[in-house]
């Protein structure tokens, strides 16, 4: 892995760890909080301290996966919540599990908006694209918003125990719900596969969302 490699993974890995994760955690401790669910507050997860939420064996097999293969698979300490606190009963658990994904879209468009219009000005572009510095920053920021894109799309898959997974069960109907936690125990072997046989398929949806928010290719 060259030098210029292994910075990009670095600058990766520490947009996953320092604030897309914390972030997306901090949501979901929000979200119960305001629905009535302290459980997170109390052990200390209503914070958008990224240590908090770091998972020693998720963040490790993140950074080791991006930096030595070039692919990320890894995860935050997930926010605990108590269901039973939760106003709104299901349809709370859903809107809980939707709090993660949608911060993380609210980042990306938030960075997105003022990568688009550099982009849209043929003077700002040029002026970034000669400054080595600015055009650092522009890059990360591109970075910046394919990650949280990516965090989005895939958390929002129905597949245990994703956040898609947990706001469906909380969508469908009580005995929908039942029968489909059958499946819950096959939620990581789902994972894997799909990591390993549709890599280009959620590539192509990240690069595609990516591309409208940002109004350029990535």
């Amino acid at each position: 892995m060259s030098a210029e490699q292994l910075l990009i993974g670095a600058i990766v890995v520490a947009i996953f760890l320092l604030v897309a994760f914390p972030v997306h955690e901090f949501s979901h401790a929000w979200a119960a909080y305001r629905l009535g669910d302290s459980t997170a507050r109390w052990q200390g997860r209503l914070t958008l301290n990224p240590f908090v939420h770091f998972d020693p064996i998720g963040g490790s097999l993140l950074a080791i996966s991006i930096l030595l293969a070039g692919l990320g698979f890894g995860w935050a300490k997930p926010t605990p919540v108590n269901p039973y606190n939760l106003r709104y009963g299901r349809r709370g658990e859903a809107l809980v599990a939707l709090a993660g994904p949608i911060s993380n879209l609210i980042m990306a468009v938030a960075v997105a908006i003022p990568l688009r219009l550099i982009h849209s000005d043929p003077a700002l572009l040029a002026a970034v694209a000669t400054n080595d510095i600015a055009n650092f920053v522009f890059s990360v920021g591109v970075i910046f918003v394919e990650i949280d894109v990516l965090l989005m799309i895939f958390n929002l898959l129905p597949i245990p125990p994703l956040d898609g997974w947990r706001a469906l069960l909380g969508i469908v109907d009580a005995r929908t719900a039942f029968n489909l936690r059958q499946f819950e125990q096959y939620g990581f072997v789902l994972i894997i596969l799909l990591i390993v046989v549709a890599p280009r398929f959620i590539g192509g949806l990240v690069g595609g969302l990516a591309g409208i928010l940002l109004g350029f290719a990535p």
